[in-house]
């Protein structure tokens, strides 16, 4: 039995442990702090699962995604993904190439006129048309992560390590790895799986890989994101909304905002919402403060005045998580001599957790479909 370590336990991280072990692998995961802690980006109970992307593959991927995530619901029976639908909108937005595409893959959907849309969603205030999906949802990622890990330890083939702090990764001379923890600890394995998030610039000079391969990955931002929950105006008495909400992607000239409803982590009282891609850049997440500006606050408050009547424009919780981004928004998921990189998912990698496993349980055992476009060697 091949011995798989795993280093990260975040989506990424956790779903390769369940995939391995699922094919009767060895896993040991080794985490910084603890699973899905709020340092990283797999933390809270609301993430968006949608459909919709102005790229072919990326719907395509979503629905193989969403296949393995019914089959990880059913061997847990857990619900991970509640259903809310969604609705793209703005005026770059390009709704007409999303439909086109929808059309194409085969996922269902309506493009409704501003009008018509107000009709239906009178807490938002619309001036483009809209696009609807209803099978789109709301992830609960702690949830994910904590089910992903528990199936995997089930299996008797996986442990997972907390509070261990990777300083390095070397090659042994007789096969395999050894990684090192900044305590001294060492734990040895046949393959290394990389799944740091954030983390991840920091570690790539101790991962001990080749100048070429690593002179070949793309350059990877970490924003720190800044998100804030705003009450319903048309709220029960325990603040849950009486019209259900729906996720959202409003990408203007002016603003790039998504939104959803916040979840158990905000007492499902008020939609999330944030600026894409708005927060600070920092070299890796060594670096972040897990502070809220003041100029953001105030940018998400004047346009939910503006483009979200359906709110109390006064946040009642807000938080940060970090987005480790490539100039392209692509992701990285390959392989050398038996070290697997999985990263950098741009803040959009959530709904493909479970296949974000799949192709990386592939690549360490030599098998797999992966993208080409997401492999180091094809940029």
């Amino acid at each position: 039995m091949t011995h798989h370590i795993v280093i990260g336990a975040g989506l990424a991280g956790a779903a390769t442990a369940y995939a391995l072990t699922a094919r009767g692998e060895d896993v040991t995961v080794l985490e910084r702090h603890t699973p899905a802690n709020d340092l990283g980006s797999s933390h809270g109970s609301a993430r968006i699962f949608r459909y919709a992307y102005p790229d072919r593959l990326y719907t395509e991927l979503v629905v193989r995604s969403r296949e393995l995530w019914t089959e990880v619901e059913s061997a847990s029976g857990t619900e991970l993904i509640s259903v809310t639908g969604a609705v793209d909108h703005g005026d770059v937005r390009h709704t007409a190439e999303l439909t086109r595409i929808f059309e194409g893959v085969g996922v269902d959907h309506e493009v409704l006129d501003p009008a018509q849309a107000a009709e239906r969603w009178p807490q938002f205030a619309f001036d483009t048309e809209v696009l609807f999906h209803p099978d789109a949802g709301v992830i609960d990622a702690e949830t994910t992560v904590s089910t992903f890990l528990d199936l995997a330890v089930a299996t008797g083939h996986a442990r997972v390590l907390t509070d261990w702090t990777v300083a390095e990764v070397a090659r042994r001379s007789e096969g395999g790895f050894s990684v090192t923890s900044v305590t001294g600890a060492v734990v040895e394995g046949d393959r290394v799986i990389v799944a740091a998030g954030g983390w991840l610039p920091a570690l790539l000079g101790g991962l001990g890989l080749p100048d070429g391969f690593l002179s070949a990955l793309p350059r990877f931002e970490v924003r720190q994101e800044q998100a804030f929950h705003m009450p319903y105006r048309d709220a029960d008495s325990d603040g849950r909304p009486r019209t259900p909400w729906p996720t959202f992607i409003h990408k203007s000239s002016e603003i790039f905002t998504y939104g959803l409803p916040g979840g158990r982590d905000a007492g499902f009282a008020g939609q999330k919402l944030a600026q894409f891609n708005g927060g600070r850049v920092i070299g890796s997440a060594l670096d972040q403060d897990g502070q809220i500006t003041e100029v953001m606050r105030g940018r998400m408050i004047d346009y939910a005045k503006r483009h979200l009547p359906g709110l109390v424009p006064e946040p009642y919780a807000e938080t940060t998580c970090l987005f480790t981004n490539t100039p392209n928004e692509d992701f990285v998921i390959d392989e050398i001599d038996g070290l697997v990189i999985v990263s950098a998912c741009s803040g959009h990698g959530a709904k493909f957790a479970p296949l974000l496993g799949e192709f990386a349980a592939d690549l360490a055992l030599g098998s797999g479909d992966v993208p080409d476009r997401f492999r180091v060697g094809a940029r």
